[in-house]
């Protein structure tokens, strides 16, 4: 009963009319709209509207929340629900936003009971109790084409699709054993090749960083996959089609960049070093 009640409310949520002046923050702030198929975009301004009527933001350094960063923040996240039966992100209990880089404690076991306490500066985060994490300002990077193909936003929620099974593996919901397998098949073939690119300085499409554990590499792909998706599939086939199978979406085939090509050209070399930042 909730359920159809939930979905019911979502479908009054979606058939309302869009304010203009989202539409106008999304061109302004998501460059892969543009990018879409006018049924995708429809699809896309849809899940805008359900998503930023149904989560919490909160403001962190100083912030003010605006209208703007609601929506930008809501559709770059809703990118990855596209063709896919969605319960928005159900483990997202918050969004938190900082204006600029953040600093945050970690802790570092290191056996024998004893811990290493340190402060780490970070673009942004997803934790397993369901908060997300963001710098406004690496969001407005992206939005300006100066972010190398990342996509702080991407990266984060793909973290939380990874969640929503309960392990934090790289691994999000596939829906039958057969996936599993080749997902496993393609997947874990495709990190260890990203590692020892890594340790060798060799490039690679994807950000060094991915190396960490399969969880990164899996938030890495996924950046990638939607903003460099010419590169990957010409580079690692096997990986793209894995992630297009998985989000029901081929980024390659979509309209050719416009404003994003002005900043940001797709690279495809050999000679260009690995160079690792945090995610």
């Amino acid at each position: 009963m909730f359920g159809f009640l939930r979905r019911r409310r979502r479908e009054r949520i979606r058939g309302r009319p869009l304010p203009e002046e989202w539409l106008r923050i999304v061109r302004r702030n998501v460059p892969i709209f543009d990018r879409l198929t006018d049924s995708d975009r429809e699809e896309l301004l849809g899940h805008v509207q359900v998503f930023v009527e149904e989560k919490y933001y909160e403001g962190c350094g100083g912030l003010a929340l605006t209208e703007e960063i609601r929506v930008t923040i809501a559709a770059a996240a809703c990118i990855l629900l596209l063709h896919r039966q969605t319960d928005y992100f159900p483990g997202l209990t918050s969004i938190l936003v900082y204006p600029d880089a953040y600093v945050a404690p970690t802790t570092t076991p290191m056996g024998g009971g004893l811990v290493m306490e340190e402060s780490q500066i970070r673009l942004g985060e997803a934790w397993k109790g369901g908060v997300v994490v963001v710098s406004w300002k690496d969001l407005m990077e992206t939005a300006a084409g100066r972010d190398d193909g990342r996509n702080l936003v991407l990266h984060e929620f793909a973290h939380l699709l990874d969640m929503e099974d309960g392990a934090v593996d790289g691994t999000p919901v596939l829906e039958t054993r057969k996936q599993y397998a080749r997902w496993s098949a393609v997947m874990e073939p495709a990190f260890e090749r990203l590692r020892r690119d890594r340790a060798l300085g060799r490039y690679s499409v994807l950000d060094p960083y991915g190396a960490t554990d399969p969880a990164e590499f899996f938030a890495v792909a996924t950046e990638a996959f939607f903003e460099k998706p010419g590169v990957l599939r010409r580079r690692q086939p096997d990986l793209y089609e894995e992630l297009r199978a998985f989000y029901r979406q081929d980024p390659d085939r979509w309209q050719p960049r416009s404003r994003v090509a002005l900043h940001q050209p797709e690279v495809d070399t050999e000679e260009l070093p690995a160079v690792e930042e945090p995610s």
